[in-house]
């Protein structure tokens, strides 16, 4: 059946659509490494680069069909947003978190995607997952308030999804999600970083709002890829487990802004000379080039693999285990290692001429120290987890 019919695609139209993203994405490319630095000053994605995104469809890619989207896999948003990454990983955060929120909305119940995308199927989300909100149970739904922070993208959001925990008495039952209309937000402009400045990852609070019980879902059922949208949204893509499948978004960015970083070093220094004499004639430069373009590709595969293994078995109906989603995170966290390895070698070998701040190659370095930094891909706690499942299912 086609997506048309409402139903999974086939599998030639899931490669052309997959083709199509692909190749719309290499066309917002070079507008992204034009707007990089104006994204950077303004400490904020340009609303020409979201308009953008919106024209390719390179932000409902995991929107369900029913409201104009591709139900496209996770694997596919990585690719998408590697390619996006290695030309500003700035704006490509952007994409790949809205695209990322498409999915997660269609996890909720069928209500709360009505509310949504029933008026307005371009209607886009910013998050703060971490669970500091407080919903105190009431007839219909629950009151909200909480503070909340690293809220990417916000000023183009119209929606906000907010972590926090069902707070009734002494009892606290969660970590859950709830939804709020942007109106209900206050931004805090504290967003004033090292990195990823373009994001605009800013703050928000929620002061008492009104959130309908179908605007709540249900952490635990989220991070099992249980959620109650699936029950109307069939592709696999809304089983996966949030939080451990969706950390390999992360690996994708960080790959591509290694290799955005890669290629900037490669033609930064084949054009270098050093007290007389030229850089990439040098030993030493030519092995950096070797082993980190290795390490960067080791990266790539490593991740890719793992997320395409977990579309194929979740596609095939296969629920992973607690061992194969604990060895998802090793290697989600372990891709980022790898690039953030590279990327500090390159950049260390590149003199000290690109330290200035607007040098191309100290900019892009600081977005992938940022990018790698993320709590998902955190290696020492997903190596110790990892090992740990490892040895308890050892046959």
């Amino acid at each position: 059946m086609s997506a048309a019919d409402g139903n999974t695609m086939t599998l030639h139209e899931a490669a052309d659509a997959r083709e199509r993203l692909l190749r719309n994405a290499r066309d917002v490319a070079p507008l992204l490494r034009q707007r990089a630095r104006g994204a950077e000053e303004a400490r904020c994605v340009p609303a020409e680069t979201v308009a953008d995104f919106r024209r390719a469809g390179l932000i409902r890619m995991t929107q369900p069909y029913r409201y104009d989207g591709e139900e496209m896999g996770w694997d596919v948003l990585c690719e998408v947003a590697q390619l996006l990454a290695a030309a500003d990983g700035a704006q490509a955060w952007i994409q790949a978190i809205m695209a990322d929120h498409a999915q997660m909305v269609s996890c909720f119940p069928a209500q709360a995607q009505a509310d949504v995308w029933g008026p307005d199927a371009n209607a886009v989300m910013s998050a703060s997952f971490e669970p500091t909100g407080r919903a105190k149970p009431v007839e219909g739904g629950f009151r909200f308030s909480g503070e909340h922070g690293f809220a990417s993208g916000i000023d183009h959001a119209d929606w906000l999804i907010c972590g926090g925990f069902i707070v009734d008495g002494t009892k606290r039952h969660g970590p859950h999600f709830f939804l709020v209309p942007r109106a209900d937000v206050a931004i805090v402009d504290d967003w004033h970083t090292m990195g990823l400045e373009g994001t605009g990852s800013k703050s928000f609070r929620v002061d008492d709002a009104f959130v309908p019980a179908h605007r709540m879902l249900d952490g635990a059922k989220a991070r099992a890829g249980t959620p109650p949208g699936a029950e109307v949204n069939k592709s696999p893509v809304y089983r996966i487990s949030r939080g451990v499948h969706t950390s390999c978004l992360f690996s994708a960015l960080s790959v591509g802004m290694a290799q955005g970083l890669l290629g900037e070093w490669l033609s930064y220094t084949g054009g270098r000379v050093s007290h007389g004499a030229a850089v990439k004639d040098q030993p030493g430069a030519q092995m950096t080039a070797g082993e980190c373009s290795a390490k960067i590709a080791a990266a790539e595969a490593l991740y890719l693999a793992t997320i395409r293994e977990s579309m194929h078995a979740l596609s095939a109906g296969r629920a992973p285990d607690d061992v194969a989603l604990a060895l998802v995170k090793r290697n989600a966290a372990y891709a980022c290692k790898l690039a953030l390895e590279a990327g500090t070698r390159l950049f260390n070998a590149a003199g000290g001429r690109v330290i200035f701040r607007g040098a191309a190659l100290e900019s892009r370095y600081r977005n992938l120290l940022a990018s790698a930094s993320h709590f998902s891909v955190t290696w020492d706690s997903n190596a110790l987890a990892s090992g740990k499942a490892l040895l308890e299912n050892a046959p």
